[in-house]
This record gives C-alpha cells, sequence and structure tokens, in this order.
C-alpha cells in the first residue's frame, strides 16, 4: 500500500518526529490539527506501515560505552556458505549493535561498542579477526555525530 502525505501529514510527522513523546493534544496543536484529526493521521500513517512504532534510543556513551567504531567487511566468496557463517558469527558478538549488508565493494557494514581502547582491542582481536570468510576489514573509530536523525525534508 503506497501512501502519498499530503501537508498536514508532513507537518504532523515533522512535529512528531521532533518529540514522539508529547501529548497527542500538544502535537495537534503544533501540527495545526485536532486532537482527533491527528490521531486519525497517525492510525492511517501505521496502518500504511509508513509508521513502524516508536522506539527508545540508548545513548550507549551515557551507559560507559566511550568507544565506537564502524566495520566494514568484504567476504571471500569462493565458499558459498560464507555470507551465512559470517553473520551467524557476526550476531554472537555481544558488542555488536547493529548490522547492514550491501551490494557494492563492501558487503557488510557493523556497528561496535566498547567501554574504552583496551576493551576495543580484545573485541577486536578475540571476536571480531577471527569472524570467518573475511577478505578486507576496515575499521573507522567514530569521533563525533554531527547529525543524528531519521528527519527528512517533509
Amino acid at each position: 500500500m503506497s501512501f502519498m502525505p499530503d501537508a498536514t501529514d508532513r507537518r504532523i510527522l515533522r512535529q512528531f518526529l521532533a518529540d514522539p513523546e508529547a501529548p497527542n493534544a500538544a502535537l495537534a496543536e503544533r501540527a495545526g490539527v485536532t486532537a482527533a484529526s491527528l490521531w486519525r493521521r497517525l492510525e492511517r500513517m501505521r496502518e500504511a506501515g509508513v509508521l513502524k512504532g516508536v522506539q527508545a534510543r540508548v545513548d550507549w556513551r551515557a551507559m560507559g560505552w566511550a568507544v565506537e567504531v564502524s566495520l566494514r567487511f568484504t567476504l571471500d566468496k569462493t565458499n558459498p556458505r560464507a555470507f551465512d557463517e559470517f553473520l551467524a558469527a557476526l550476531r554472537e558478538v555481544p558488542e555488536v549493535i547493529e548490522i547492514q549488508s550491501f551490494l557494492g565493494s563492501v558487503d557488510w557494514r557493523a556497528s561496535v561498542i566498547a567501554r574504552d581502547m583496551a576493551h576495543w582491542q580484545q573485541v577486536y582481536r578475540d571476536r571480531i579477526l577471527t569472524l570467518p570468510h573475511i577478505s578486507e576489514l576496515d575499521a573507522l573509530m567514530l569521533v563525533a555525530t554531527i547529525k543524528d536523525s531519521g528527519e527528512l525534508a517533509l
């Protein structure tokens, strides 16, 4: 089912993305609609699959996980089970918080967190470098997050 938002839907989405925990009455007021209209439109967006729910976002750094590294993997594709075996092993690494697959020169990307540099070195040596079928690995350490938003220009 395709959903084509109108100007009101876009205003509602902007307000909802900016403050998903705001009460419906406050969102409705900021979006310039009634609370009933806001509720109906949000329900329509949920039914269309546009809104997938509200989720908590954890600030890992606030919990003492000071290091975040983005790993890019290219696999040895000579083994037909390489992708499945690699993914199964990567999922077992507790410090991996995100896994993405790609088409192109990089096959997989994973976000890994660690408490500090010593912990990162241990995870890298003992868990990452032992993953099967890696032909190339590139590690990018996060220095700063400049923009972290699911918002588009609605």
